[in-house]
């Protein structure tokens, strides 16, 4: 029998799936694995479930007498496994993609409304006591309807959340992309696509939804959040190392842009202390994908990668 092993728990009903279907082992401890741990797993499985928390480089990949074939990754991103090093040693990988759209787009929503309104500020005051009542100047934001979102990434969440603030909120859609948008969906959202630096100067709010790469770390830096502006609130669901985090400090300290919303960070779970002293921050713990129906769905995505490879067919969602 198949022997799979979960490095993280995954939700109930999948991992009784994976068990009445193959030889599993779970990490009931559910923290995340050291490295001696997952060169001890690779030699002792046959297919890994993997997550994000699971950094997955050459040396586990090449571990002395690893049996693993198939990495099964829990999300859609796969930033945390050496691509290159796997497809060398013949493993296979695989991801979750489509079935968290919905979900993450929610979210970066959430991020905007709550930077948008200082709602995480009004939250802490009120828990605090603080609260003195209404008056007419307190905690004044800013508007989102009728402004302007620049999206970073037109793949499937980007869409998704250009769909929401236009239809939902009347927003303008500017859209940045490495390949060209289709025309029907600039149609759709009466979007431009424009260069990353155009795209940042004419946007009230940007949100990123672009993969982590060679090509997109620290794409926000200090120059780029000049380019967006004083009254400007940047939000990211995407990958934390996208954005340049010493220059996000000084760019909310500073005043070089209004606020920002954060669901993923360059070293989670690590955060600076001075970035979360920041009040115009939200901070989220990667929430993005976080509902029990979303994560069920991901897990019996990567049940379907697991039974393709159990059964010699191609995975339906292989990278390598």
């Amino acid at each position: 029998m198949l022997r799979v092993a979960l490095t993280r728990r995954w939700p109930e009903a999948v991992e009784a799936v994976l068990g009445d279907e193959f030889a599993l082992r779970v990490n009931k401890s559910d923290v995340p694995a050291e490295k001696n741990q997952l060169i001890k797993l690779m030699a002792d499985s046959d297919v890994l479930g993997v997550t994000v928390t699971d950094q997955i480089d050459a040396e586990v990949i090449n571990a002395p007498g690893a049996s693993v074939r198939l990495l099964a990754n829990f999300g859609v991103g796969f930033n945390h496994i050496d691509l290159e090093a796997a497809r060398a040693a013949g493993i296979s990988v695989t991801n979750t993609p489509g079935v968290l759209t919905d979900c993450t787009a929610d979210l970066a929503m959430t991020l905007m409304l709550m930077a948008a309104r200082r709602a995480g500020e009004g939250e802490r005051e009120v828990r605090a006591g603080q609260w003195a009542g209404w008056r007419p100047t307190h905690l004044l934001g800013t508007r989102v309807t009728g402004k302007t979102l620049g999206i970073v990434g037109a793949g499937r969440i980007g869409l998704a959340t250009a769909r929401r603030a236009h239809h939902g909120f009347g927003m303008e859609i500017l859209l940045h992309s490495r390949s060209s948008v289709a025309p029907e969906l600039l149609t759709e959202l009466a979007a431009e696509q424009l260069t990353l630096d155009e795209l940042l100067s004419r946007s009230d709010f940007v949100s990123l939804h672009c993969p982590s790469n060679a090509d997109t770390f620290h794409m926000i830096d200090a120059r780029r959040l000049k380019l967006l502006g004083s009254s400007g609130i940047l939000i990211n669901t995407a990958r934390g190392d996208v954005i340049d985090e010493a220059a996000l400090l000084d760019a909310l300290t500073g005043g070089a842009i209004a606020g920002a919303g954060l669901d993923v960070y360059e070293r989670e779970p690590e955060i600076p202390a001075a970035l979360l002293e920041c009040e115009n921050l939200v901070a989220l713990p990667h929430l993005g994908s976080g509902t029990v129906e979303t994560r069920g769905a991901m897990g019996m995505r990567a049940v379907e990668n697991i039974r393709a490879f159990a059964a010699g067919r191609e995975p339906p969602d292989l990278l390598t």
